[in-house]
């Protein structure tokens, strides 16, 4: 079923470029290249759906021979950082911006993955992010990457009809790759196309599953731990077991249910503390930095809040 859905679910993003081509100008070179980049992330996501035997670091490789086609088929690369002292030198080793280009396109996949893990997450963080997306291009006048977040968009709110809040279908692997790559490839392009947008914007916008996977790697290598290895202390996954209380049910798949589909809105509207200053500010520097360390802190902060059970009762949901 996931993996029927994940070839349904990319089959709708790309295909109406294909067909209509949603009334924007189309070089035809640059649609076959984003249909090939997207769909091999999708491919490299669904063998491991279907094998569960696909190791991390092969993943990884494969996504990064992903950006790597994405780079060479599409002509991509970060071309500044916003930081007026590095952008000078930043533009002398055009090389640097290629391979900051498929380290991003190479790691959203996986940040995606790990923040997949209650009905609604990560479609609904997605939808954000692409309607955020959409708006700044429309700001800056480019209606082609606004109809593919639209496009995103679309598809991903099909999937949400059916996932949230029953979970009747799931992302798994190749839906999760395929948000990633789409939304790395989106922002990269809207960065590089435009000289007003801040590379900030895109960094404010994604700082929740940039900075989870990012704070993972963190906890788990202070412990001793591979972060190649799987565990249950991600925010959402405390968030579930420690704010969402269990709900009275005679069905304990049902009270389950219920636990998993009230884990979301808190994430949701963590998203939010990043989504709307980055729609803001889309264009100053200064102020997307100070936003994303607020971010961060206010990440760290909740996350040993919750962890040693410091919880505000009013942010507690009850027993009912």
């Amino acid at each position: 079923m996931v993996v029927g859905w994940v070839a349904g679910l990319a089959t709708a993003f790309v295909a109406p470029f294909w067909g209509m081509h949603l009334g924007v100008p189309m070089i035809w070179s640059d649609f076959v290249g984003l249909s090939l980049v997207v769909l091999s992330a999708v491919l490299v996501g669904s063998a491991e759906d279907v094998t569960q035997r696909v190791a991390v670091r092969w993943r990884l490789l494969a996504t990064g021979c992903v950006g790597l086609m994405a780079v060479v088929l599409l002509d991509i690369s970060v071309p500044r950082l916003g930081l007026a002292w590095l952008d000078p030198w930043w533009t002398t080793w055009p090389m640097l911006g290629m391979v900051l280009a498929i380290l991003a396109i190479m790691g959203l996949p996986h940040a995606f993955n790990i923040i997949d893990g209650y009905n609604g997450l990560a479609g609904s963080v997605t939808v954000l992010i692409g309607l955020a997306l959409a708006y700044v291009s429309l700001q800056v006048g480019d209606r082609q990457l606004a109809a593919l977040c639209l496009c995103l968009i679309a598809t991903t709110l099909g999937f949400l009809f059916w996932n949230y809040p029953r979970g009747l279908i799931f992302a798994g692997d190749g839906g999760a790759y395929l948000w990633g790559v789409s939304i790395a490839l989106i922002c990269i392009l809207l960065v590089q196309r435009h000289d007003s947008v801040s590379p900030w914007f895109a960094m404010l916008l994604l700082i929740y599953p940039v900075w989870e996977t990012v704070f993972s790697i963190y906890r788990k290598s202070s412990r001793g731990m591979s972060p190649s290895l799987a565990d249950a202390l991600h925010l959402h996954q405390l968030v579930y077991r420690r704010l969402v209380r269990s709900v009275f049910d005679e069905d304990e798949a049902r009270s389950l249910l219920s636990r998993n589909n009230r884990t979301s809105p808190y994430l949701m509207a963590f998203t939010l503390m990043s989504v709307a200053p980055a729609v803001l500010f889309w264009s100053n520097t200064p102020v997307l930095i100070g936003f994303c360390v607020l971010f961060i802190a206010t990440y760290v902060s909740a996350y040993l809040m919750i962890v040693r059970f410091k919880i505000p009762d009013w942010l507690k949901l009850r027993r009912r």
